[in-house]
C-alpha cells in the first residue's frame, strides 16, 4: 500500500461507519468524534456495518488521501463500539489491511534456546 510511512500516528474509530462518506464526512468523523485534527497527518481508519469494507483517510500535506478496501471474503477485525477511539502501531495498520486480526496475531513458536 502506498501511503504514510512508520511512526505515523493510527486512529481507529470503533463501532460502525457508514460507508457512503467521503473525504469531507470522514473528517467531520475524525474531527467531531475521534477529537483529532483531520489535517495533522494521521491516519483515520473506518470500518462499514457489514464489516467487510474499510476506509482510511491520510493527509500527506498537499491534500487527503483516501483508501478503500473491499474484501471478498471474511471481516476486517474491529473494536465495539463502547471502545470510542483506539491508536494503532503501523504493524498493525498493516496486518488490519491485510484482513489479519492484529488484536490476536499468531508468532509462532518462540525462538529455540541455544546452548
Amino acid at each position: 500500500m502506498i501511503g504514510p510511512g512508520t511512526g505515523v500516528r493510527i486512529y481507529l474509530a470503533c463501532g460502525v461507519t457508514d460507508m457512503r462518506k467521503g473525504i469531507e464526512g470522514l473528517a467531520a468523523l475524525a474531527q467531531d468524534v475521534l477529537r483529532q485534527k483531520p489535517a495533522s497527518g494521521a491516519v483515520f481508519a473506518f470500518r462499514g456495518r457489514r464489516g467487510d469494507r474499510l476506509k482510511l483517510l491520510y493527509w500527506d500535506g498537499q491534500g487527503f488521501c483516501l483508501y478503500y478496501k473491499v474484501l471478498e471474503r471474511g471481516r476486517f477485525p474491529w473494536p465495539g463500539a463502547g471502545e470510542g477511539a483506539m491508536r494503532l502501531t503501523s504493524a498493525q495498520l498493516a496486518m488490519l489491511w491485510e484482513g489479519i486480526d492484529w488484536r490476536r496475531p499468531d508468532w509462532g513458536a518462540p525462538p529455540a534456546r541455544v546452548g
